[in-house]
């Protein structure tokens, strides 16, 4: 059995849930990742995308030319952009756990833990390179 440690990335990056939301965006636009885990009192409690940042920015009717940062960062806060329906999985937990969260297509990354403390995240990415490294051996 392939355990969910196995596949994961890990140390993912974490935003603090009382972080502005245009730092969110600075992170997931300067890095290869589009998820971060939402903390608070380093627990997670939240996931954001940079999708729903921009949902958010589509729903305010601003303009995506970045004119709203500061605006945005003193009327919102990550909890109006962010997912709270955190799905969790243990680290020793099979690949066939956090499969079958990401195979109903609403979510794109599960968060990994190790009893409660956060060691990782699974995305579809994660789990489509292990696919395909298991189909070629």
């Amino acid at each position: 059995m392939t355990k969910v440690s196995e596949i994961m990335t890990t140390e993912p990056t974490t935003i603090d849930v009382r972080d502005p939301l245009t730092d969110a965006l600075r992170a997931l636009e300067a890095a290869n990742f589009h998820h971060l885990v939402v903390t608070e009192h380093d627990e997670p409690i939240g996931m954001v995308s940079s999708t729903d940042i921009y949902r958010l920015l589509h729903e305010l009717d601003l303009e995506l030319d970045g004119s709203w940062g500061s605006y945005l960062d003193q009327q919102y806060t990550l909890e109006d952009a962010m997912s709270t329906d955190l799905h969790t999985v243990q680290a020793d937990d099979s690949v066939v756990a956090a499969a079958k969260i990401l195979s109903n297509g609403s979510f794109h990354s599960v968060v990994v833990l190790e009893e409660t403390d956060l060691v990782g995240i699974v995305t579809t990415t994660d789990l489509a390179r292990y696919i395909v490294d298991t189909a070629s051996e």
